[in-house]
């Protein structure tokens, strides 16, 4: 009895040594692990599997971005030239040089007909042509070359343009000669000439620097923005000229005397009648007369005009032309048929003009 009770207790002792050990040696297994640094294990797309190869983009700021590529053959966008690079020097032109640190070099000169400048120490320097840069590199490079100034610094500052201008002639509110700097249209010219006049048709004539035995005629619109496309551009040594509008006279015996401006279309006897304002009962219609330009007695044609037929419709109308005198005489007055032009040049120095809109 003994014996089992000794050998129970012995193998209990065995038993509970033998699990002591197991547990410090996991714990200590444990701890080794603890202790060793963990390795990174980097990630790795199968569908790339060039992707270590691949160098990473920089990053140089919290919101920093890829920087984005541009497909072959994009070309490269190149900074807007000033307008000034398009202005070239010409015959005319008042400039004033100045040399950067030589004020004694300072210049104010206009530009010859050949267009040369004349400044101190280098003479002669032909700048017809020549953009203001050009004109300042070849100044700097005469100054060097000749030895006068080291390193030169020039500037060309413009004080009027000669050469850049566009000469307007005829019915505008002032006629005379604008310049042009940069891109210029046809109603540019006419808002800087003050518009066009009363008396102004429609009808423009652009004669070009490099083409004078071509000139463009434009048709305007009555209102200039119906029709767009006549603002066509303008360049320096163009020459605008604005007609006058064709004037028909009605004088004698009407409403109201007067000188019609026809900018657009014709003008017949009985609209021409009508917008004097109609003939007065003491009117002679069928002495009314059409006087013309031409190679009759006096340079002028007298044309019979059955004025009273033509308000019975018992006759057609009859077409005026430009400068024509409508005369529509008194009945029973002792106008000779001799005098009757005369009469009639007298009363159109006193009418008033009228624009009217076919």
């Amino acid at each position: 009895m003994w014996f089992f009770s000794t050998g129970l207790a012995s193998s209990r002792k065995t038993i509970f040594l033998t699990i002591l050990a197991c547990s410090l040696s996991l714990c200590s297994l444990a701890q080794d692990q603890t202790s060793q640094p963990a390795q990174e294990i980097p990630s790795f797309d199968p569908q790339t599997p060039d992707q270590a190869a691949t160098p990473q983009t920089p990053v140089t700021g919290d919101h920093a971005k890829p920087a984005e590529q541009k497909p072959a053959g994009t070309p490269a966008i190149q900074p807007e030239e000033p307008q000034t690079s398009a202005i070239k020097l010409g015959p005319g032109d008042l400039v004033e040089v100045n040399v950067y640190g030589v004020p004694e070099l300072t210049t104010k000169t206009r530009v010859s007909n050949d267009g040369d400048l004349y400044l101190p120490l280098i003479d002669y320097v032909h700048v017809g042509d020549l953009s203001l840069e050009e004109s300042q590199k070849l100044i700097e490079k005469r100054l060097e070359d000749g030895g006068f100034v080291r390193n030169p610094h020039v500037s060309i500052f413009v004080n009027e343009y000669a050469s850049q201008g566009v000469t307007l002639l005829g019915e505008v509110g002032k006629p005379g000669i604008y310049p042009v700097l940069g891109d210029r249209r046809l109603f540019d010219m006419f808002s800087a000439a003050g518009g066009l006049s009363e008396r102004a048709s429609r009808t423009v004539s652009i004669t070009r620097r490099n083409h004078p035995d071509k000139p463009e005629v434009v048709s305007l619109a009555r209102n200039l923005t119906d029709k767009p496309e006549t603002n066509v551009e303008v360049h320096p040594g163009d020459t605008i000229e604005i007609f006058r509008a064709p004037i028909v006279y009605i004088v004698g015996d009407v409403g109201r005397p007067s000188g019609l401006l026809v900018d657009n279309g014709s003008l017949t006897v009985l609209q021409a009648v009508a917008l004097a304002g109609g003939p007065n009962r003491t009117a002679k219609l069928n002495g009314t007369r059409i006087i013309r330009k031409g190679n009759g007695p006096n340079g002028m044609i007298e044309t019979v005009v059955p004025l009273k037929k033509m308000l019975q419709a018992k006759a057609p109308d009859m077409t005026l032309e430009a400068n024509d005198i409508l005369f529509v005489p008194v009945s029973g007055a002792k106008v000779a048929t001799a005098r009757g032009i005369e009469a009639a040049l007298a009363l159109t120095t006193a009418v008033s003009i009228y624009a009217v809109h076919p």
